[in-house]
């Protein structure tokens, strides 16, 4: 990589969050508090699908995989940042930082692609659900993970390729407090443009072909419940999408603020508070919009339960 060859420094320097000791002693307590949930509330969620019969259904097979990114994905960005807020020498490798970056565009593009299978999952489950076993057989769930993380890939090999050619002989401070491409861009003494023009390409086709069926989706959901005559029917039936459409939501605005403009307009403090949502905070969310909203999970942790104290019980 041309990066590695026009510099005499093997590392780059995240600026961070703060310059400041008490504020960075505080969003480490924070932060720490954070992953540990993420990673409990991840943890558990996959944990209650793979025990639970009952929740061996391609909803929860999809809600699995979105588990195990956000798990990954937080573990991506927030053991990094939680050193570079607890040491004076905030510095990762230049391999490490392309890494981080590799990864971490697979994982919120594959994430993208899962939201809109799970969409499409509803709108079959709603309004075609005689057809739904069918339609949602074993072989096209996983036909729409593999599809996911294949884009997920593609799109990020492409995005570190170009960002690693260029030529990096300016100040290897980057600001930002994890290796994202804008604030590496802004790095290069090379001409950008190329690379920024393809990130731009990257990020509309991922937001575009992951919202049109998504999008759709919901159109068609939101027609069928109004036809529903009895208000009960219309609770049963958007009660089964609301844990989806906030978690789409959430995750989609953050993502869209951040990358769906010129990297001219990046702004150091208003896109650090939006990363630090969609890269450590909505991994620990995720579990709990699809859990405290969602009977069927809290059903299933019941039964356990009542199936540990049998087990108990019986020794």
């Amino acid at each position: 990589m041309n990066a590695w060859n026009h510099t005499n420094e093997s590392n780059f320097m995240l600026m961070g969050l703060t310059d400041s000791k008490e504020i960075q002693l505080v969003l480490s307590v924070l932060f720490l508090f954070i992953y540990m949930a993420t990673v409990l509330g991840n943890t558990s969620m996959m944990l209650i699908i793979h025990l639970d019969v009952q929740l061996h259904t391609p909803m929860y097979f999809f809600l699995t995989h979105l588990s195990f990114l956000d798990l990954i994905y937080s573990t991506v960005i927030t053991p990094k940042t939680l050193e570079n807020l607890l040491i004076s020498r905030k510095s990762i490798s230049f391999m490490g930082c392309f890494i981080q970056l590799y990864f971490f565009g697979l994982l919120a593009v594959t994430e993208c692609f899962i939201l809109s299978s799970m969409a499409y999952d509803r709108y079959v489950a709603i309004c075609n659900p005689l057809h739904y076993p069918v339609i949602m057989s074993t072989r096209r769930c996983y036909a729409l993970i593999t599809v996911s993380y294949m884009i997920g890939a593609t799109d990020a090999s492409v995005t570190v390729f170009h960002i690693s050619t260029l030529n990096f002989c300016k100040s290897k401070v980057i600001h930002h407090f994890f290796c994202d491409a804008f604030p590496i861009l802004a790095l290069s003494c090379s001409d950008t443009h190329d690379a920024e023009v393809t990130i731009f390409i990257l990020a509309g086709f991922t937001v575009v072909l992951s919202l049109i069926p998504l999008s759709s989706s919901y159109v068609s959901i939101l027609s069928t419940i109004l036809k529903i005559n009895s208000s009960s029917g219309k609770h049963k039936a958007f009660s089964t999408c609301a844990s989806h459409l906030l978690g789409v939501t959430v995750f989609y605005g953050t993502m869209i603020f951040t990358y769906m403009k010129p990297s001219k307009s990046y702004s150091l403090g208003k896109d650090q508070v939006a990363s630090v949502f969609y890269t450590i905070v909505i991994p620990m969310l995720n579990p709990l919009i699809y859990s405290l909203r969602n009977k069927e999970v809290k059903s299933a942790v019941l039964r356990l339960v009542k199936k540990g104290e049998d087990s108990q019980n019986f020794k």
